[in-house]
């Protein structure tokens, strides 16, 4: 049956909140020679911010989807929106790069975990036929958020100190955020939409329990986890690239905006695509494109190759994500997507905190990054190897 307008109205929800969170997320490329400058930290200590906050976020995932599952997405992203407020209002204060660990790496963190995976897992159950269109579109938030965010922060930072920039973009969290997550809602389970509910008006699919025991779920989470580092290293270390290349701050920063604009692009038409060929079909297709575009950055010896690189791995690390939430409901069903969506998400946790990490590490000790770039194709093989096995491990579980 048709999905009912209310449907669009959560989509559009979460649009915002992914596009606030994923922002602040982001931003940090911004703040990255502010935090450095102002503790005199080198970039493998300033890395763990991001790391940390990462994380954090994606561990807790899980539980942000089984409160979400219990109480609803609007109770729990509203309060993750104001944690995340405070955490930037705290790092503003901070005298000290441990207080920074604590207040935007930990504080953060949490927040954003009680807005992620609820929000996102909102949207799927609303949905049948238009699955993979209505999940790109809410997911596209995130290219939003990274494309416009960083940028917005770059530019205040240079008429304000960064802590007042700071403080601004919390009190823009705090009011849009809250307005965006008193939008969301459950999908009925006896609904008329006919997505995830069974004959006596409760949702269908497996458990979580059920879902952890199948094959399906675990070469999907492995491939997530050797995914995750080759994901997350480029938003903490191409503006950092950029400017060992001599190019200017504001392009250096605006290469995490381009990966946001490549974002865009990939959860928009990759999810159309994927309707057509396949959502398990895609995600292949996908990792094995991520790690492609490590070659344009290993080559890259100024602007227009970095340019290029920025795109095309943003359409897709785009396309990846707004692909999991719609494979999960699939292959799992919807009586605990929330929860299923967040446990997933824990495979990023690791790739997140340490693959920032080391890289600064890696390029702290020789002055490069190729070795990392190297790693990380090969771990892109390994998950594009593991997305296939999930593909050929069967259709849906329940």
């Amino acid at each position: 049956m048709k999905e009912t307008p209310y449907a669009w109205v959560v989509v559009w929800a979460t649009f915002v909140c992914l596009a606030l969170i994923f922002g602040v997320s982001y931003s940090f490329a911004a703040f990255f020679e502010s935090f450095a400058a102002e503790f005199s930290a080198q970039r493998a200590d300033v890395s763990w911010i991001f790391g940390l906050s990462g994380f954090v976020y994606f561990v807790l995932g899980a539980g942000g989807g089984m409160l979400a599952d219990r109480f609803g997405p609007r109770i729990v992203c509203s309060a993750g929106m104001a944690l995340i407020a405070l955490g930037l209002l705290a790092t503003s204060w901070a005298s000290s790069l441990l207080a920074v660990y604590v207040s935007y790496g930990l504080l953060v963190g949490l927040g954003i975990a009680l807005v992620y995976t609820p929000s996102i897992a909102s949207v799927q159950p609303w949905f049948t036929t238009r699955r993979g269109l209505a999940g790109g579109i809410a997911s596209s938030g995130v290219g939003a958020g990274t494309l416009l965010v960083p940028v917005l922060v770059s530019m205040a930072i240079g008429p304000m100190p960064w802590r007042e920039a700071m403080q601004v973009l919390a009190l823009g969290v705090l009011v849009l955020g809250l307005l965006a997550a008193a939008l969301l809602k459950r999908a009925p389970a006896a609904s008329t939409v006919g997505v995830g509910a069974g004959a006596g008006g409760s949702a269908t699919g497996l458990s979580l329990r059920e879902t952890l025991r199948t094959p399906t779920f675990r070469w999907l989470y492995l491939a997530t986890v050797l995914a995750s580092p080759v994901m997350f290293i480029p938003f903490a270390h191409v503006s950092a690239s950029a400017r060992d290349l001599g190019l200017s701050e504001a392009l250096a920063v605006g290469l995490v905006g381009l990966i946001g604009v490549g974002s865009l692009v990939g959860r928009f038409a990759i999810g159309l695509l994927a309707d057509r060929l396949g959502r398990a079909q895609t995600l292949v297709l996908m990792q094995l494109s991520m790690g492609a575009s490590y070659v344009l950055w290993g080559a890259a010896g100024g602007q227009g190759l970095l340019v290029v690189f920025a795109l095309w791995f943003g359409l897709s690390y785009g396309s990846i994500v707004s692909l999991l939430p719609a494979i999960c409901m699939d292959y799992f069903g919807g009586k605990s997507v929330a929860s299923v969506v967040g446990t997933l998400y824990s495979g990023a946790a690791l790739g997140n905190l340490l693959g920032p990490v080391l890289a600064g590490a890696v390029f702290d000790h020789s002055g490069h990054y190729l070795g990392v770039m190297a790693v990380c194709g090969v771990l892109s093989l390994c998950a594009t190897w593991a997305s296939r096995q999930m593909k050929r491990s069967g259709q849906a579980q329940y």
